[in-house]
């Protein structure tokens, strides 16, 4: 049951991420292609939980899992202040 939730989770920060990236292809707006970014890290970060959770139980990924989470985050708080200042 894990597992089908991992994948899940996955699979939806993926999406989001292509459904930003299509958003942005279409308006140009610079908000929407840091919102993909992020959620692109975010899936980044949802794979290595599967990953970390299912495949390799015995090594410790949680130091690259928090660097994807973080940079995620720190691009859409990027991106908010970048467009704020413009």
């Amino acid at each position: 049951m894990n597992a089908a939730l991992y994948i899940l989770t996955c699979l939806t920060m993926l999406l989001c991420a292509v459904l930003l990236l299509r958003a942005y292809f279409v308006v140009r707006r610079r908000l929407l292609l840091w919102s993909a970014l992020c959620f692109v890290c975010l899936a980044i970060n949802n794979l290595l939980v599967v990953v970390d959770m299912l495949f390799l139980p015995d090594v410790d990924l949680s130091l690259p899992r928090q660097v994807a989470a973080i940079s995620g985050v720190g691009l859409l708080l990027y991106g908010f202040i970048w467009e704020t200042r413009s």
